[in-house]
């Protein structure tokens, strides 16, 4: 059964008012393996600090945040695009921290909230996404399910969030060339 859900940016403000929710949503995914930057035992301090590090860079106009929210108004996903890029890549942007519940899973939240950062890097002049993921999880599979295109691996990358080691694979998307 699928969940009604909707999709939307979130301003610094919201999401330091909602900060719990954002807490909530991370921790869950990392305490369920995912490779996001964090290691086991994640603490609530841990996460409120990344989530505020986050509304500062969005008030900075650095990176958009777009949550999932279900029909009870609960975050139940979030993904980032960061705009801000060096000056000889004006054009490029990178997706970060694709984040959704557990509970809210294979509803097609993942991919709703990737459709609404292409849609916002286009609105932004963007024209080239990249992202990086642990090789042989199951968001390597989504990617390129997705339509990225598949770069490399780096071996030894990054260590999973119980300690072991894990390679990252390279995607892109040309959005010029998206629709087509």
């Amino acid at each position: 059964m699928t969940t009604p859900f909707h999709c939307r940016p979130l301003g610094r403000d919201d999401i330091l008012l909602r900060i719990d929710e954002l807490c909530d949503v991370l921790e869950d995914c990392v305490r369920g393996g995912a490779s996001v930057s964090f290691m086991l035992p994640i603490t609530r301090e841990v996460a409120s600090g990344f989530w505020q590090g986050v509304a500062a860079s969005v008030a900075r106009g650095e990176r958009v945040l777009v949550i999932a929210e279900n029909t009870a108004a609960r975050i139940i996903g979030t993904a980032q695009i960061i705009l801000d890029q060096p000056p000889n890549q004006p054009h490029r942007a990178d997706v970060a921290k694709l984040l959704v519940h557990q509970s809210a899973r294979r509803q097609g939240v993942a991919r709703v909230l990737m459709d609404k950062l292409d849609d916002i890097a286009k609105e932004n002049g963007k024209t080239l996404l990249v992202l990086d993921t642990a090789t042989g999880s199951n968001a390597e599979y989504f990617y390129a399910n997705c339509g990225w295109q598949r770069v490399g691996e780096i071996p030894g990358y990054a260590l999973m969030p119980d300690g072991n080691v894990t390679g990252t694979t390279i995607f892109y998307k040309n959005l010029t060339f998206a629709a087509i």
